[in-house]
């Protein structure tokens, strides 16, 4: 008895695990071969797609733009397989993927459907022409771009998707491609030598980024009921693509000189490019390479009044103006100005304006502008204004003024301004103004300006947000006040001076400028050297009076914003006046103060001393 129970407890193991085995099989049956049954009559394609994700429980993911699921469907099902529904709604252009409990939706491989006519035996050209269409639709695709890569001839299709191309006998073997923004490219092989007729269906291109998922909880299925769907719930995933960079044909100067035709061949043909050794235009329209120019990169151009070209790999010369879509390397020489869609490597010279979209390793030198959108690294010369878009390694030389992005390695020269975005390593020389937001260099003009500094900044004003700040009154042997306003950082400051003796029978004003430096002993403690210069008005400008002199002040900071200080200075005046004027100080500094003989009767130096407070 107990080896019949001990046989069936085994039978019963046996029969549990066939049953958790047959469990796993079903649960793993490919969602394609899962069977569905239904009945739909005039429900929109994307509660259908609802309709089998409920019923066979998985997910849909298609990209949005693929499928048109406002269209109506009327459908009656009875235990067919997903794949079988799926290829009757779709009619068999899709393919299918799955991925754990999804199924991913794709457009099939673009597909290209030709219709030729019968040939006609042609000379020495023939004529190829025919009409575009979408492949979808059957709508006729105007401004398409059909060419012949080995011949370089192009041309766009009309309003009405209809073209007509003319091509050499004398090549073996030719090919007629077609391009559109937002179709797939297609290329079709033609018979050389015999005039054809073609119509070729293009497929649009799958976008990616915008994907619907539908899950089976997203529907409520009652026996009685086809379908509702709950609208709030349904998923949608956004994938932001990184927006193209601007386009040479984008510019206001290429939108000038470009036709439309030849900016939508600029867009039709974005992914087609050859080289050729030389072409010559006389404008862009009108070039050896014909329409196809914008997609040639030369080794030699020669534009007599301007061209368009895909770029340069050698030596371009433009009697007014170049414009190359894509890189330049060499030298690019032309009268007004020159446009590089992608970098420069070499020269580019123009008598008024240079603009390069990418990067430049090399020169620009332009008599009014040059632009770069990105890094520099080289030398700009411009009459009135350079321009770096991000990262500066060089030199800018500017008439008028430089600007740089990024950060700046080298050195800045303008008539009147300089800026620099963001860390500036190097000389700033500008005839009025500097910026930097980092001083890590040197800046010398008549104002200087940086957010925060660890370098010099040598002019009559210099501001660092972030730096050294005071405001001083002092007292010294020559005028009972003075006020000082210091400005720039430890390291060198500059000081603008302004005094007068408050006795009235020797008066005395002044104004002068003058640099210093702190020198940190202790948090409560610094030694500040400084030299400055003034002028000492004694009752008339028709004399020099020149006051000079170095100081050495000790500094007893109180607390953060108040500090006293004072010290002995060696002083030098040059005088030119030969007698003191009513009301106004003469004897400089006094009786009481040892001069050192210099020899000459117009210098005066002494020994002298400067006590004061400052704020901030």
């Amino acid at each position: 008895m107990k080896g019949i129970n001990h046989q069936l407890q085994k039978l019963g193991v046996l029969a549990i695990g066939f049953i958790f085995l047959f469990a796993i099989k079903a649960g793993a049956q490919s969602i394609l071969n899962r069977t569905v049954s239904f009945d739909v009559r005039q429900e929109k394609l994307e509660n259908v797609l609802g309709v089998i994700s409920n019923k066979a429980n998985f997910y849909f993911s298609y990209s949005s733009n693929i499928i048109k699921k406002d269209s109506l469907v009327s459908l009656k099902v009875y235990n067919k397989t997903v794949k079988e529904v799926l290829d009757l709604l779709l009619k068999n252009r899709y393919s299918y993927k799955e991925n754990t409990n999804y199924l991913i939706i794709k457009k099939e491989t673009s597909r290209m459907t030709i219709i030729a006519n019968q040939a006609i035996l042609a000379d020495k050209s023939y004529i190829i022409s025919g009409f575009i269409i979408d492949e979808e639709s059957g709508e006729k695709i105007k401004d398409a771009s059909i060419y012949e890569k080995q011949q370089l001839v192009s041309t766009l299709t009309d309003d009405n998707g209809y073209f007509k191309i003319k091509l050499k006998s004398k090549y073996r073997s030719a090919e007629i491609s077609v391009s559109k923004v937002m179709y797939e490219d297609t290329t079709v092989n033609v018979k050389p030598q015999y005039n054809q007729e073609l119509t070729i269906a293009i497929s649009p291109i799958e976008i990616e980024g915008i994907q619907t998922i539908i899950s089976p909880e997203d529907y409520t299925l009652p026996d009685s009921v086809i379908i509702k769907v709950k609208t709030d719930t349904t998923v949608s995933e956004y994938t932001f693509v990184k927006k193209d960079s601007v386009k040479v044909e984008k510019t206001l100067l290429g939108r000038f000189f470009l036709s439309s035709s030849q900016q939508v061949q600029s867009l039709n043909l974005k992914k087609f490019f050859t080289e050729r050794p030389v072409q010559v235009s006389l404008t862009p329209g009108l070039s050896s390479h014909g329409s196809m120019s914008g997609s040639v990169v030369n080794h030699f151009s020669l534009n007599v009044i301007g061209g368009y070209t895909a770029g340069t790999k050698g030596a371009e010369i433009g009697g007014v103006f170049n414009i190359d879509a894509k890189d330049v390397t060499g030298v690019q020489v032309a009268g007004i100005f020159n446009i590089v869609g992608g970098g420069v490597d070499g020269v580019q010279v123009a008598g008024v304006h240079n603009m390069a979209l990418d990067n430049v390793i090399g020169v620009q030198v332009a008599g009014i502008s040059n632009v770069n959108k990105h890094d520099m690294n080289g030398v700009q010369v411009g009459g009135i204004y350079n321009h770096v878009g991000d990262e500066m390694n060089g030199i800018q030389v500017g008439g008028i003024s430089n600007y740089a992005k990024g950060k700046v390695n080298g050195m800045q020269v303008a008539g009147i301004a300089n800026i620099a975005n963001t860390t500036f390593r190097g000389v700033q020389v500008g005839g009025i103004f500097n910026y930097a937001k980092q001083l890590k260099g040197v800046q010398i003009g008549l104002i200087n300006i940086a957010d925060t500094s660890d370098g010099y900044s040598v002019g009559l004003i210099n501001i660092i947000k972030k730096g050294y700040h005071k405001l001083a009154i002092t007292t010294n042997e020559v005028m009972d006040a003075n006020v000082a306003f210091k400005t720039g950082n430890s390291k060198l400051y500059s000081i603008l001076i302004a005094g007068f003796n408050t006795n009235d029978k020797e008066k005395v004003y002044s104004f002068g400028y003058g640099f210093g430096r702190e020198i940190k002993v202790a948090k409560w403690l610094t030694i500040n050297p400084e030299i400055s210069t003034q002028y000492l008005y004694l009752g008339s400008w028709d004399y020099n009076n020149s006051w000079n002199k170095f100081g050495l002040n000790i500094n007893l900071k109180i607390n953060k914003w108040l500090a006293i200080y004072g010290g002995p200075t060696f002083n030098a005046l040059f005088t030119d006046q030969p007698a003191a004027i009513d009301g106004y100080k003469f004897a400089i500094p006094g009786n009481n103060y040892h001069k050192f003989d210099l020899g000459n009767d117009k210098l005066k130096s002494w020994i002298g001393w400067n006590a004061g407070i400052s704020f901030f």
